[in-house]
């Protein structure tokens, strides 16, 4: 069996509308061709970030630079207002969907950095949203932890957390974490402020995939919390629609990595000169309806989470929904890329075995089955025909 080796940066990168932005802001306009023009060096160093475990500082340094971190600061504060302000979420789409192509992991973790501003602008106060976008001017990275140990993390009665947090990607290098915590009458959510290092726990989680994105458990025992540490009010984190509906952002990175997979893909056939055999274009074909597929759920589901006409109902339902069929298809889509580059595809040296395993753990979103029977319930409970528009 001859075996072809091709590396992320000869592959041919799938195509991303940079011109489809509401607005069509020159400036969001020039930070998608920035982060376009980062994706080939960011897959090729994805490979030995991978392989070292070593979280992407080159990577988050680039996409700092060109304002990517700080595109989250909203317009009435001088920034972009990505996915916080009306239109931002399909604004967003385009760079979670390039960061996901060059490299998964950094894409999980930006993504955890939207997902934290969207938080603190949707529940927080005018001067708690004022403080983080300085915090993003600045620089900063944030986080969203919520996974925990049984026990989770405490407010004690002297204002002091008690617990730690598990699965933290970042950790380490997160300077600014949004974390869950419970008190006598629910979950609360806090922006703790860190130091580069601080706090980490044990590192050895040994991940499957997502190697690159520093994964380890983070230790709050007897960091002291004031009142403006505090993020909204009682239960604000599973509030929904908010709580669903983000699911997008996954999503969409997700869709970046396939479209890294189906681009090795097509370069490998071609490097072979299997690209013309009748079985594996029947099979090219099946995968770009899945991820045509993928894109039109993702693309409706970052409108409906804005959708001002839409009840909380609708737009959790439709995100489930979308999520699901993400799934499905980037599942199909794995399955037809290993029978059409055989055993090839696993062999560590081939960015495809990286990126099967990337996506495997990016894919384990909670509760899914979940999500799936509360959507279809959300469908059953609907009058028909309604416009759908």
């Amino acid at each position: 069996m001859g075996v072809v080796t091709v590396t992320a940066e000869t592959a041919v990168p799938c195509d991303v509308d940079l011109s489809a932005t509401l607005q069509e802001s020159p400036r969001i306009t020039k930070l998608l061709q920035d982060a376009r023009d980062l994706v080939p060096g960011m897959s090729g160093r994805a490979q030995i970030l991978d392989s070292e475990g070593r979280f992407p500082a080159i990577d988050f340094d680039l996409l700092r630079d060109i304002g990517a971190l700080s595109s989250f600061i909203p317009q009435r504060f001088g920034g972009l207002g990505l996915g916080v302000d009306p239109g931002g979420a399909s604004e967003l789409f385009p760079l979670l969907r390039l960061i996901g192509q060059g490299n998964l992991a950094v894409g999980r973790i930006f993504e955890g950095h939207a997902n934290a501003i969207k938080l603190i602008h949707t529940f927080g106060s005018e001067a708690q949203i004022e403080r983080a976008s300085a915090d993003l001017r600045a620089g900063h990275l944030f986080a969203i932890w919520n996974a925990e140990t049984k026990d989770g993390i405490r407010i004690l009665d002297d204002n002091k957390l008690s617990g730690s947090k598990t699965f933290c990607s970042g950790a380490g290098h997160v300077t600014r974490a949004l974390i869950t915590a419970k008190d006598s009458c629910g979950t609360r959510m806090l922006l703790i402020p860190l130091e580069p290092g601080e706090r980490v726990g044990s590192t050895g989680v040994g991940m499957h995939g997502m190697r690159a994105t520093h994964t380890a458990s983070m230790q709050f025992d007897g960091v002291v919390v004031s009142t403006h540490d505090f993020i909204g009010t009682i239960d604000d984190y599973t509030r929904e629609p908010t709580f669903s509906a983000g699911a997008w952002r996954t999503s969409a990175v997700t869709l970046g990595g396939l479209d890294a997979l189906l681009a090795e893909m097509q370069q490998q056939l071609r490097a072979r000169n299997r690209h013309e055999d009748p079985h594996q274009l029947a099979r090219m074909g099946n995968v770009l309806i899945a991820r045509e597929t993928a894109r039109l759920w993702i693309e409706r589901a970052a409108r409906m989470e804005e959708s001002i006409g839409s009840s909380p109902a609708t737009i959790t339902g439709y995100v489930n929904l979308a999520r699901v069929a993400v799934e499905s298809a980037a599942l199909e889509i794995i399955r037809l890329v290993q029978r059409s580059l055989g055993l090839s595809a696993f062999l560590q040296t081939n960015p495809v075995e990286r990126l099967m395993r990337d996506l495997a753990i990016y894919l384990r979103q909670p509760a899914t089955d979940e999500a799936l029977t509360e959507a279809a319930a959300w469908f059953l409970e609907r009058d028909f025909p309604e416009d759908d528009s």
